[in-house]
């Protein structure tokens, strides 16, 4: 049964806008979101934060008819105003509750071209997706998850999705590769700050394409089986968000990487 207690946020529900085929893949761990907000429905009462509410109308109402609580909030991640008046609304829709999880799941800012071909708008709507647009979310995020460490029935948790750029600056992905880059060093900035303050703030690398209908056309790892991250394995996904957010304190995991048993890295 879902706690009325506490609640935990999403942000960063959709497909994506890329139109290219690897842009697609890359994109689709926005669908991470999805299974996120199931798995944690489970538990609490989920808001979903999107830039559009087609977004996650779809959502909210599965989660709803399956007994849970799920709101929707339009909140684009890289406008400071939007995502400060989405926190204010769930004041608002909760009152008295407190938050137990938020996942900064957005995406953005991805370009694949040579860099003297990469303009400075592409580098800065990556740093706008990823670090940036991050900054704005944990800024409110912290502060409420802190107020819940001393009741939350699991330790407080901020968690971020990362990407095989994250770790890896491949040719190519210049810009792209420094949003994620960003993001993972302030991610283990939180880590050190609020961790020995009770706040488990945890970087998932999601290493691999997500196997979503809009990326068919892309082939990864020679087209074998199992070759990209299945749909069915995006709920073993959420399953592992969901473990990081009920270790015990003392044995917090800051970073975990997922990908198929093919992928190089």
């Amino acid at each position: 049964m879902a706690s009325k207690s506490f609640y935990a946020i999403i942000s960063g529900v959709g497909s994506g806008t890329g139109q290219s085929p690897i842009y697609a893949c890359i994109s689709a761990q926005l669908e991470l979101s999805r299974s996120a907000a199931i798995r944690f429905a489970k538990a609490y009462p989920v808001v979903l934060l999107a830039r559009k509410p087609e977004s996650y109308n779809s959502i909210v109402d599965e989660i709803r008819e399956a007994g849970g609580q799920a709101f929707g909030l339009t909140a684009d991640a890289t406008d400071e105003a939007a995502v400060n008046a989405a926190f204010e609304t769930i004041k608002k829709v909760l009152p008295g509750s407190k938050l137990a999880a938020a996942v900064y799941n957005v995406n953005g800012g991805f370009a694949r071209k040579p860099f003297l071909e990469l303009k400075r708008e592409e580098l800065d709507a990556s740093l706008d997706a990823a670090p940036k647009g991050f900054f704005t979310f944990a800024q409110k995020a912290l502060p409420l998850l802190l107020e819940s460490v001393p009741e939350s029935p699991h330790p407080p948790s901020l968690i971020i999705t990362g990407a095989t750029a994250s770790i890896k600056g491949s040719a190519l992905f210049g810009s792209f590769a420094a949003g994620k880059f960003a993001l993972r060093a302030l991610g283990q900035s939180l880590a050190r700050e609020f961790g020995p303050k009770g706040v488990h703030v945890s970087h998932a690398i999601i290493d691999g394409g997500i196997d979503t209908p809009w990326g068919k056309d892309f082939v990864a790892n020679n087209g074998v089986e199992d070759g990209k991250i299945s749909p069915d394995a995006l709920v073993k996904i959420a399953e592992t968000y969901w473990h990081l957010h009920t270790q015990h304190r003392s044995a917090f995991t800051q970073e975990v990487d997922i990908r198929p048993y093919v992928e190089r890295f």
